[in-house]
């Protein structure tokens, strides 16, 4: 079945403040530079490569899905610039969310957009200003499994899956799965599905391809609380992929790059042309670059239609975005905020993040994502 809507994908936040809470998302002024503003206790300075140095320390928290890509992107920012410290929470997308609200961090990474009474409590936040949406981190959602005697990468449609993730499908064995791979020999394990506990965008995701796709088996809207039935909650990202790892007939989803780090098998999964496509940056950015780009100001909001026609198309995916004021933050922490977030959408930094499990932003919108960052104020 084919998914007649655009979905909206989001992620992480960015603040300024030195203390933090939430901004709201969509509105702001265009962008001008990538570059990090002056002023206040933190001066800024030119590094080599480019790179705009703050001094300071910044207090982020939020996605257990971009953890990785942050890992990589405050080595490399702390080496380049030295008064420069990054402490990344991967709290999860709500907790995150959260704490930027109540101004216990300086950006938070969610992946989904700020709706409802979020937007109201982040614009908050951001004195004169509102908060936005960047997109910075995409990457393919895994279907990950734990099946003994199956060397070859298993195929599963989204129906099947959807199936699987509503308690419908129990065994390794079902004819569903069976008829999904002809030929292979499947034991009758009973299968253990595991979800998020907390509050995540990489649920919200998955969840909406499984309704998106096959809206009678997987009737539940996409949700932020895992909104499937029965299953095992962990706590996080890692807390799936070791769940999985650790549980023969164990199936779960998280981010590419936990998969690869606990070397779990990944099942080539369904798209809207029948095909199943194997969950790779390649396949995930032949996806994402066709993602409709809804721009407000510097606010920006990308949209999927899972009706893509591109066979190769991988479409269990997500982007986390980073969500900051565009107006409104401390001027002594503005040079960080603004440095490191230049470096997070810069092209030599996007161009790192296939080689961490992630998929780099299409240059259209990295340029646009760059010269967002560059008009906080």
């Amino acid at each position: 079945m084919k998914l007649q809507r655009y979905v909206a994908v989001a992620g992480a936040g960015l603040i300024a403040t030195a203390t933090l809470a939430a901004c709201g998302s969509n509105n702001n002024s265009p962008a001008a530079s990538s570059s990090s503003a002056g002023g206040g206790a933190s001066s800024s300075a030119s590094a080599s490569g480019g790179i705009s140095c703050g001094s300071g320390t910044l207090t982020l928290a939020g996605s257990s899905a971009q953890k990785n890509a942050i890992d990589k992107f405050t080595k490399d920012y702390q080496a380049a610039c030295s008064g420069a410290t990054i402490n990344y929470n991967p709290s999860g997308s709500g907790a995150g969310v959260t704490s930027f609200e109540q101004k216990q961090v300086d950006f938070a990474g969610s992946d989904f957009p700020l709706s409802g009474t979020d937007v109201a409590k982040a614009n908050a936040r951001c004195t004169g200003g509102k908060a936005v949406d960047l997109p910075m981190v995409p990457g393919a959602i895994a279907v990950m499994y734990n099946v003994s005697g199956v060397t070859a990468p298993l195929n599963l449609s989204a129906q099947t899956l959807a199936k699987i993730f509503n308690g419908k499908i129990t065994t390794w064995n079902d004819p569903a799965i069976a008829k999904d791979n002809s030929g292979v020999t499947l034991p009758s394990t009973k299968i253990t599905t595991f979800h998020r506990s907390d509050k995540s965008g990489t649920s919200y995701n998955f969840s909406n391809y499984l309704n998106g796709t096959d809206a009678a088996d997987f009737p539940a809207k996409a949700n932020k609380q895992w909104p499937g039935t029965g299953g095992q909650g962990e706590n996080g990202s890692s807390g799936v992929a070791q769940a999985v790892k650790s549980t023969s007939g164990g199936i779960g989803y998280a981010e590419l790059s936990y998969a690869s780090a606990n070397n779990l098998q990944t099942a080539k999964v369904g798209n809207a042309q029948g095909q199943f496509v194997e969950a790779t940056t390649a396949n995930a950015s032949a996806f994402i670059g066709k993602a409709k780009v809804n721009q407000s100001g510097n606010d920006i909001q990308l949209a999927f239609d899972y009706t893509y026609s591109d066979p190769n198309a991988y479409p269990a995916v997500l982007v986390t975005y980073e969500i900051a004021c565009d107006k409104g933050n401390d001027p002594a922490q503005l040079p960080l905020i603004k440095g490191f977030l230049s470096y997070m959408a810069s092209a030599t930094a996007q161009a790192e993040l296939p080689t961490a499990g992630y998929v780099n932003l299409p240059s259209n919108i990295q340029g646009l994502v760059a010269t967002a960052v560059g008009n906080l104020g």
